[in-house]
């Protein structure tokens, strides 16, 4: 729904009820109609021409200068009609048959031509008033000035009101658009990086350590590793991999038990999907009971925890020991992925969000904002590392 759909409702509600007031009016001056029949015919053309209006105005495409002309001509008509409905006391009494009801194809002018558009319309109809007035051989008064002035500020305040909520719903279509280009350089961010960023590391390290021409193939590798990381690194990190170091190869986000998959349905036990990753050097401890959460939200939050135990493969000693612990509460799912190893010291997550390195951010961070969930990771040097995963059952997408 556009963001001038309330103003076309508000329009559509002025012209009934001016409407219902105009034939208010006609009743209650019936005696200063020359020709009954003619004013109520007028009446009955006002009617039918609101039906038709409210109608066609509701349907955007519609809006165009041809169906405002149309308005304008239809509104100007019932106006001059006055003259040979009524007689000149008439127009001391009450303003012409359409005076009010007249406004209606005013506010639409100041809808679609603008704050221009509605102060010319309403310059019309005080000079369409006034040679009405001349033509009937009425007074002109100070009500006919004044209702210039009153259609020509509201014209004016409805047009800018116009004006503003279009811009706003443009910068909000941008915004959306934007949000949805982001999110999907995100997903595509963490598949790399479970992937291709980590083979090409690997292959520069390995090369590194041959030497000859590996060393140079290494080189290579290395460059297009940075390359690849700085299309993803421009506003989308806002946490990363804490050591900074090279990565080491991991399996592909589409060969692990983690990855993400937005089509599964039902529920998974979130306990058997990370129990996998459970080894010699890896212990993980689970509630005796099911960890039901939805196929999808099960798997991204299983790829984030092997997403950690992964940074802990890469960045600690050989053999370093690893924790993992399930909590089932009774409004959220916590996951604690803990390790012995050397930890970070203060800021270097900050440090590896400017280098561009993706591990913490996409695979982790970003998977846990996406479930609607947190991610936190607290280390110091020699302290080793614990990364916290908590996803509320409410927010979590498909979750009760």
């Amino acid at each position: 729904m556009g963001f001038d759909v309330p103003l076309w409702r508000a329009i559509a509600v002025f012209r009934a009820a001016s409407l219902v007031y105009s034939a208010v009016l006609a009743v209650h001056h019936h005696e200063a109609l020359s020709r009954p029949w003619l004013a109520w015919s007028v009446l009955a053309l006002m009617v039918a021409w609101t039906v038709v209006t409210t109608r066609a105005y509701a349907r955007p495409r519609l809006r165009t200068w041809r169906l405002l002309t149309a308005d304008l001509a239809v509104s100007f008509a019932c106006l001059f009609a006055t003259a040979p409905a009524a007689t000149a006391y008439y127009l001391t009494q009450a303003p012409p048959l359409s005076g009010y009801w007249f406004a209606g194809s005013a506010l639409a002018a100041s809808v679609i031509w603008g704050r221009r558009g509605s102060a010319a319309v309403a310059l019309l109809y005080g000079f369409a008033d006034i040679a009405l007035r001349v033509v009937m051989d009425a007074a002109v008064t100070d009500a006919t000035a004044r209702g210039v002035v009153l259609l020509l500020l509201t014209g004016l305040a409805v047009g800018y009101m116009a004006n503003v909520a279009g811009r706003a719903e443009e910068r909000f279509a941008r915004a959306v658009a934007l949000e949805a280009r982001i999110r999907e350089r995100e997903q595509l961010a963490r598949s790399v990086h479970d992937s291709v960023l980590q083979v090409l590391a690997l292959v520069s390290r390995r090369g590194a350590e041959v030497g000859g021409e590996a060393a140079e193939l290494g080189r290579m590798a290395g460059e297009q590793e940075v390359r690849l990381r700085s299309l993803f690194t421009d506003g989308l990190v806002d946490g990363e991999d804490a050591r900074g170091a090279p990565a080491d190869p991991a399996p592909a986000a589409s060969d692990t038990p983690g990855a993400a998959d937005t089509g599964g349905s039902g529920t998974v036990d979130l306990r058997d999907l990370i129990r996998r990753h459970e080894s010699v050097h890896v212990t993980v401890a689970a509630p005796a009971t099911a960890v039901a959460l939805p196929a999808h939200v099960a798997r991204e939050l299983a790829a984030a925890v092997a997403a950690a135990l992964d940074n802990v493969a890469r960045h600690c000693p050989p053999g370093t020991p690893a924790w993992v612990l399930v909590e089932d509460e009774d409004h959220a799912v916590t996951v604690s992925v803990r390790d012995e190893g050397p930890g970070f010291p203060p800021g270097r997550l900050e440090e590896a969000r400017r280098g561009g390195r993706l591990g913490v951010a996409q695979s982790v961070v970003g998977r846990l904002r996406d479930l609607g969930g947190t991610a936190e990771v607290v280390s110091g040097p020699e302290e080793g590392t614990e990364v916290e995963l908590r996803l509320p059952r409410e927010r979590a997408p498909g979750g009760a």
